[in-house]
């Protein structure tokens, strides 16, 4: 590649709030260094989640079937208290992030569930085996796996099964990508729109945003060569990788639900990104696409009190919004 130039400048509040973080998260590690991310990425924080906001929500836990001989999946279930059980109500599937090699069903789980108050829906967040211990297809298998039992048993957890949205951040919104993939070429149970909140598409990781935003911000070239790699092995990057690993990969996108992708304009999924949205247009299908001037991966997670994360958070209730009153 010629020379890559300076990177896009953060957002000023987004800027101060990452030089607050910076010692807690490396931008980049290695496969050798996944076990103690793994013991630094605050999992006692989401076990003090309040997963019901305050009773707004009733939280459950459910074991259900995983794929076809492999072990059992969880579920984590939140329906709103106030429901009336007549009323079926949307269901938002969520699929965390963490790159691959990160996370559980709680990891996250906070925007879907403030979206499901605003708008009174189920949200349903499933718990996928984790690479390199377990590399594709079990992520997404289980993801599929998670979604099959949701559609069929959404009446008994209050849903509508023909309601369901899919959604996920980062890795998460990678795997739901490839989960829509997977449903179009399956014929799997119809879901009516994908929320994906900067994706991790692209196994190949040679972009001019990967290569700018490289030893910067959050999830740099090097934690993107490392996820891949624990997904793929040496697959990473070659010629033989499916579309339902890497959905960048994909060559058809024609037929799928309609797709809400966000990205930040300074983190390294930036031009995957705007590819993959690009594609689906010309591909006749219906996305909506935001680009956020200054973001760092992740920053309304991070820093959800500026001014950008609030836009970014507004934004995708409202095509939420939109979606479920059509």
């Amino acid at each position: 590649m010629p020379e890559v130039p300076p990177p896009p400048p953060f957002d000023p509040e987004l800027a101060a709030a990452l030089e607050l973080i910076k010692d807690q998260i490396s931008p980049g590690f290695t496969l050798e260094e996944i076990p103690a991310v793994r013991e630094g990425a605050g999992i006692e924080l989401l076990a003090q989640l309040d997963l019901t906001l305050g009773g707004a929500f009733v939280a459950e836990d459910r074991t259900v079937p995983g794929p076809a001989g492999a072990p059992e999946i969880s579920l984590l279930i939140c329906r709103p208290t106030a429901a009336d059980p007549a009323v079926p109500l949307p269901v938002i599937y969520h699929v965390h992030g963490g790159g691959m090699v990160l996370g559980d069903n709680r990891a996250g789980v906070d925007a879907p569930l403030a979206w499901a108050r605003e708008l009174g829906a189920v949200v349903v967040s499933v718990e996928y085996r984790l690479a390199p211990e377990h590399p594709y297809p079990a992520p997404v298998d289980d993801v599929y796996a998670g979604l099959l039992w949701t559609a069929a048993h959404a009446k008994e957890i209050g849903g509508d099964p023909d309601r369901i949205v899919i959604a996920g951040a980062s890795a998460g919104g990678g795997l739901t990508a490839a989960l829509a993939l997977l449903l179009r070429d399956r014929q799997g149970p119809p879901v009516i729109g994908q929320l994906l909140m900067c994706p991790m598409l692209d196994d190949r990781n040679d972009t001019v945003s990967s290569h700018q935003m490289a030893g910067i911000g959050i999830w740099d070239r090097t934690a993107n060569e490392t996820g891949w790699t624990a997904l793929l092995g040496e697959r990473r990057g070659g010629p033989d990788v499916s579309p339902y690993a890497a959905p960048a990969r994909a060559t058809d996108l024609s037929g799928l639900p309609p797709a809400f992708l966000d990205v930040g304009s300074a983190e390294t999924f930036r031009d995957e990104v705007v590819d993959y949205a690009s594609r689906i247009w010309r591909s006749g299908g219906t996305a909506e696409l935001h680009v956020w001037p200054g973001g760092f991966h992740g920053f309304d997670g991070f820093a959800p009190q500026a001014g950008l994360s609030q836009a970014a958070r507004a934004a995708q209730l409202d095509w939420l919004r939109r979606l479920l009153a059509e």
